[in-house]
């Protein structure tokens, strides 16, 4: 595990959006697993920028997202397809044949769930996965408790993280109870994982992820396990770490 601290969220966007262009021009088919939420959003205007100033291409790419809520239409300003396309998608040269969220409104979730899993081993696997961390240590909607083994699927989120998600809705009933999420497994396949976090919020998480037990408790801390993984994180989100490995605060901390 590789865990990079960086001053501020625009020098961990840009530290993450180096590492994602890097792989991108060594592989313009790049397969990249996308995530949604608060945090990549930095990661997500700096590849823009890329994009507009540098040439990045992203053409080639094929991209699966991890997840998406069960009921919410595509158009919903809710939806993970509709954040996507705001900021990121409407503004790269991604090609939407190559673009897959999972569908929220299918009518057989298992099946699509199924499906969802072959398109990823079709276009070969995921090269590079993009994740946050929830407060509660979860990734993507893998809640504390998940199958470290698990594949894609239906889950019930939990309170805490409904209620972290309701201030994106004008009440908590509005916010739904249920989503598709890529299991634990599924990211674990990536070839490699890139895990942005910033803010106080997410110290315990981070702490969690990287010096406490591999516990389904802490659906994160299973990327201790993968054999290529980086993290990107502001200070804040790393002040709870406390291995020899940080003192000074060095720039780059490996593991």
């Amino acid at each position: 595990m590789l865990v990079i601290v960086k001053d501020s969220y625009e020098e961990l966007s840009r530290e993450a959006a180096e590492i994602v262009s890097n792989r991108l021009r060594k592989k313009p088919n790049l397969v990249l697993g996308l995530a949604t939420g608060s945090s990549p959003i930095g990661l997500y205007t700096e590849l823009i920028r890329m994009h507009r100033d540098e040439g990045l291409d992203f053409s080639k790419v094929t991209s699966f997202n991890l997840d998406e809520y069960v009921g919410l239409p595509s158009t919903h300003d809710q939806s993970y397809h509709y954040f996507m396309r705001k900021h990121f998608f409407d503004h790269v040269n991604v090609q939407p044949r190559f673009i897959h969220i999972p569908n929220g409104m299918s009518k057989d979730v298992n099946a699509f769930c199924d499906w969802y899993e072959d398109q990823i081993l079709t276009f070969g696997g995921i090269d590079l996965q993009v994740l946050g961390v929830g407060s509660n240590g979860h990734i993507a909607f893998n809640e504390p408790g998940s199958s470290l083994g698990s594949r894609t699927r239906i889950k019930t989120l939990t309170f805490k993280t409904r209620d972290a998600n309701s201030r994106f809705f004008e009440k908590m009933e509005e916010v739904p109870k249920y989503a598709i999420t890529m299991g634990v497994g599924t990211i674990m396949d990536a070839k490699e994982i890139l895990l942005v976090a910033n803010g106080k919020g997410k110290a315990d998480a981070i702490k969690a992820a990287v010096e406490g037990p591999l516990t389904a408790m802490c659906p994160a801390s299973i990327i201790q396990m993968h054999k290529s993984a980086i993290l990107v994180v502001d200070k804040e989100a790393a002040s709870k770490l406390e291995g020899e490995y940080v003192d000074s605060w060095k720039t780059v901390i490996f593991d």
